[in-house]
């Protein structure tokens, strides 16, 4: 049994990281402490908590801790931690794409350039990340077009130039048409516009055009002007006016009484080569420091290119312990800074403002979901919470429920919950719904603050009329009103219409009809999910099961040793007591049982 008070007063005077666990000894947070003793405590003391905290303490069962040399170490195992078990009080990034870069191999000898999503160390230069790969193509585009190097992915000598060399887009190195020097001063050019130093590159073309207008190639020289004048147009088109930092990003925050929206720029050579925002849920109550400091943790732990500067609104608290991590992740100096005043403030105000009206316009397409859904159903209020119920069995058989719940007009998948049924031994799936509501319900009633949370504000079913009014009773005994529709389907199984008790249908326009179609959709895999996990676990149940003594490493040492319980039947006394733990007493306890 663990004691929590017992065990604070165990805690070390020493940094480390602490891992809090609930009864099920699922990890639902990690943090790190400069004195683990005194960070740990203040969870469980009596002072001004926020609700998210306060529900995180209500779950803790126990806890176990790691202790380190120093803060550094502390931060780099928080971070390992928070990657593996993904708590579901951290700030936690669902953020599993790979950014593209512009990759040029130096290493050949006619360079071409690309694109790709893995930074190796393999000696080429990489160029990024942006943050399409429409942008990164166009870039690519532009380069092939403006400069004459090899288009085809794969080098090597051919017997006559293919139609680019013709229409002049590639000088044919293939067919050695153009010395290595002569292509690489081309690629020079290339790395010269990536890097961002236009003013080298367009005086080292002026002085190219002007040889060729006093060698009379006039044809040359105007070719050279022209792309001089589309590298200054597309330069011009990307620059951030009044930035004069390289290799930044600039971190924005935005929250409302619902969510936090996170918008990031990249800026690489005074150029913005695109942006991308983060939502998070559940978080309004946590102080913003907090969630850009899990936002950073979170979001720069597997990156291959790091900025030589993070711009943000905010004095971290361990500004200094993330910079010398960031520092030697990217093995480059890495600086977070807080602008007061100038263009590099502006330039966070900027990505504020961008995250302000992304999760304004989120919250403006979901609250229209829900208006038109109140409407439709004539209800008295906006249904932030929707739950929805179905039931899955085969002819009576491993009978299950599930339920999802959209919050806000989003389904949460981690509120979804899975039901076995109790009370029910046939195929009656009307009474089955009714157990599960009045348990659902009782929860909530019993403990609010718990993993339910507060009631529905609607419920919709995934069946017909006797669903509907199975649910009207479980909330008639429970003594709650809350309303209740089903979700018609047409001879295709999807949704066409919500119905009520009384067989009126109500019906739903396209993107209500979307909505309803993935919520439908997200409750019926739940309860297929479960069935097919309670069905599987029943299959497999054999009579070891049932053998006092034989815990689940041992019935594992035997199936593996034998391969089926046929086998073990069959099996010698001698033959059983080889399995490391069965003595002789419980081989012939195996045998009689398997043989009864």
């Amino acid at each position: 049994m663990f004691d929590i008070e017992e065990e604070l007063k165990k805690l070390p005077d020493k940094p480390g990281v602490y891992l809090m666990k609930d009864k099920q000894d699922t990890v639902i947070y990690v943090g790190k402490a400069v004195v683990l003793k005194n960070r740990v405590r203040q969870y469980f003391r009596k002072n001004n908590k926020t609700a998210r905290i306060e529900k995180m303490v209500s779950l803790i069962d126990h806890f176990e801790y790691i202790v380190v040399a120093n803060e550094d170490e502390a931060l780099i195992l928080e971070c390992n931690l928070i990657k593996k078990y993904r708590p579901k009080f951290n700030v936690l990034l669902k953020d599993d794409k790979t950014y593209p870069y512009i990759k040029i191999d130096m290493k050949s000898d006619y360079p071409s350039v690309f694109m790709t999503r893995k930074i190796l160390n393999d000696g080429a230069k990489y160029f990024g990340p942006y943050a399409s790969a429409s942008s990164a193509k166009e870039m690519i585009s532009f380069i092939k077009e403006k400069f004459q190097i090899r288009q085809c992915k794969t080098f090597k000598n051919k017997d006559r130039a293919c139609l680019n060399y013709h229409i002049k887009k590639c000088l044919a190195p293939c067919m050695k048409f153009v010395s290595k020097e002569e292509y690489r001063k081309q690629i020079d050019q290339i790395i010269m516009l990536l890097e961002g130093k236009v003013s080298d590159i367009i005086k080292e073309l002026e002085k190219e055009m002007e040889i060729a207008s006093k060698n009379l190639e006039f044809e040359k020289a105007a070719e050279i002007r022209d792309r001089i004048l589309a590298i200054e147009r597309v330069t011009e088109k990307q620059k951030m006016s009044n930035i004069s930092e390289n290799n930044i990003d600039v971190i924005g925050l935005y929250k409302n009484e619902v969510s936090v929206c996170i918008e990031v720029f990249f800026i690489r050579n005074s150029k913005m080569l695109g942006r991308e925002h983060y939502f998070f849920d559940d978080l309004k109550d946590m102080d913003d420091e907090e969630i850009i400091s899990g936002f950073i943790k979170q979001f720069y732990i597997d990156k291959k290119d790091y900025p030589s500067k993070i711009m943000i609104r905010y004095n971290l608290e361990e500004k200094e312990t993330l910079e010398k991590w960031l520092s030697e992740m990217g093995d480059r100096k890495v600086e977070i800074k807080s602008p007061q005043k100038g263009e590099k403030l502006r330039f966070v105000e900027m990505a504020e403002l961008n995250s302000k009206i992304t999760l304004e316009n989120k919250v403006k397409d979901k609250t229209e979901i829900l208006t038109e859904l109140r409407d439709c159903l004539e209800l008295d209020s906006l249904p932030l919470k929707i739950e929805s119920f179905d039931i899955s069995n085969i002819a009576g058989s491993f009978i299950v429920a599930g339920m999802c719940v959209a919050q806000n007009g989003v389904i949460k998948r981690n509120l979804s919950r899975r039901f076995q049924i109790k009370t029910v031994y046939d195929q009656d799936d009307p009474r089955c719904m009714k157990e599960v509501v009045i348990r659902r319900i009782k929860h909530s009633l019993d403990n609010p603050k718990g993993g339910f949370g507060t009631l529905p504000d609607l419920i919709l079913a995934d069946g017909g009329i006797t669903q509907i009014r199975a649910i009207k009773e479980a909330l008639e005994e429970c003594s709650v009103d809350i309303p209740v529709f089903g979700m018609v389907k047409d001879d295709k199984h999807s949704t066409r219409a919500l119905v009520d008790e009384n067989k009126n249908e109500f019906e739903i326009s396209e993107n209500l009809f979307n909505f309803i179609t993935n919520l439908q959709d997200e409750v019926h895999n739940t309860a297929i999910e479960y069935h097919r996990k309670v069905r599987d676990r029943a299959m497999t149940k054999s009579k070891l099961d049932d053998i006092s003594g034989v815990g689940e490493k041992k019935r594992t040492a035997l199936l593996k040793k034998f391969g089926s319980v046929n086998k073990i039947k069959e099996a010698q006394i001698e033959e059983l007591m080889q399995i490391k733990g069965i003595t002789l007493g419980l081989a012939e306890k195996i045998k009689e049982t398997l043989n009864s």
